[in-house]
């Protein structure tokens, strides 16, 4: 019993450590319950987060004018076709009252393939998470429950969040 307590201890140290190493991600103490959220694709028709229980979901949220958005996206859109991620859903959304058209030219300029253009809904998303910064992304577990974020631009491709993420697959 006692070597399986520090076995325990060590594999979840050494865990805590590799996930620490992952710049800007920051892990929830408690999981976090949200109820109604809702956002919009680019033919405005209302999305429910809660239509996706079952899939590990990754808001993000970024707008054309951004920098560091511009930056990660390329990434963002590999992540979603990673074969070892096949039950991830990737979400990003524009909070940047950009139009469909800046939006699809944003997309098209970085050669984005992989991922759909969403919009914060009129009751916004940012509000509701009190975002303070973009880009921010959100993750969810399978039970739409938040378990993480990352503030500011990742690489996506890391390989140690990739490792990290696939846990939750």
């Amino acid at each position: 019993m006692r070597f399986l307590i520090i076995f325990f201890l060590l594999v979840s140290n050494s865990f805590a450590s590799e996930v620490s190493d992952i710049k800007n991600l920051v892990i929830n103490k408690e999981l976090k319950k949200y109820d109604g959220l809702t956002f919009l694709d680019a033919e405005k028709k209302q999305l429910n987060l809660n239509d996706y229980h079952g899939n590990l979901i990754l808001l993000n949220f970024w707008a054309t004018w951004c920098a560091p958005c511009k930056e990660e996206m390329p990434s963002l859109d590999l992540l979603q076709a990673h074969e070892n991620l096949n039950n991830l859903k990737i979400f990003p959304i524009n909070v940047g009252q950009d139009n469909n058209e800046k939006s699809l030219n944003f997309f098209e300029d970085l050669k984005i393939k992989n991922l759909k253009l969403y919009f914060d809904s009129p009751v916004t998303l940012a509000k509701k998470f009190g975002l303070r910064g973009i880009p921010t992304s959100i993750l969810f577990n399978k039970e739409g429950l938040e378990f993480a974020r990352i503030f500011g631009s990742i690489d996506f491709e890391d390989k140690k969040f990739i490792e990290w993420l696939s846990g939750f697959n």
